[in-house]
């Protein structure tokens, strides 16, 4: 089954800053990845634990499964993360919100700069991509969603 544009061919003017259609759902998906991007640039490990599905998995693009990762070993990642970079700089620029049965796919393109401490020092990296990350409806969360992969 193909992925459904939340708002395909309907006319509307896309959101500020983005690509996708201006429409409420549209705008509530954004605010949820608005609120990711900025606990990114904290570092916030607990609140990007509290934004995951308990399903949460993520095989990050490999065939083998040494560097899967599950709600579980999320935890551990987002913690070494953490310990790892001093400070973030992290743009997104939404292109895309689409669904498919109850996964909502957000396609957009990152820049992110990090500051590494590394055994000799602390140094700047950045990277900049493509990228979609998976949500999924939760009521029980604040927002509404949860991310099912893709952080």
């Amino acid at each position: 089954m193909a992925a459904v544009a939340l708002c395909a061919g309907c006319g509307q003017r896309p959101i500020p800053n983005t690509d996708v259609p201006d429409t409420a759902i549209n705008r509530d998906i954004i605010k949820f990845m608005e609120v990711y991007r900025r606990a990114v640039e904290k570092r916030d490990a607990p609140a990007l634990i509290s934004m995951a599905s308990h399903q949460y998995y993520d095989d990050n693009g490999t065939p083998g499964g040494a560097d899967d990762v599950d709600f579980r070993t999320l935890k551990e990642v987002l913690k070494a993360w953490v310990a790892r970079v001093r400070d973030v700089r992290y743009e997104i620029r939404y292109r895309a919100v689409t669904s498919e049965s109850e996964r909502i796919f957000v396609e957009f393109t990152y820049s992110g700069s990090f500051l590494v401490d590394l055994k000799d020092g602390e140094t700047w990296r950045r990277r900049i991509g493509d990228h979609r990350m998976t949500l999924v409806r939760d009521s029980e969360h604040p927002s509404g969603y949860r991310i099912l992969s893709g952080m």
